[in-house]
């Protein structure tokens, strides 16, 4: 568990750098793929799930 953690927060330390930066490569979209797959093997899995499934139910929810 202590390697998965690691390898999450230097892949979204990669990614926060490198859309900051505001040149998206192939390199680049590889390291976001690659921390989705870390994120979604990782024990934060179902928390970032129950957050989307609920954004994404009140966005549904609202009016236009």
């Amino acid at each position: 568990m202590a390697i998965s953690v690691s390898v999450v927060l230097l892949l979204v330390i990669l990614a926060v750098v490198f859309l900051r930066n505001g040149a998206l490569k192939f390199s680049h979209a590889l390291v976001c793929a690659l921390l989705g797959f870390y994120l979604a093997s990782s024990s934060v899995a179902p928390t970032i799930h129950n957050g989307v499934t609920a954004t994404a139910d009140i966005v549904s929810s609202l009016q236009p």
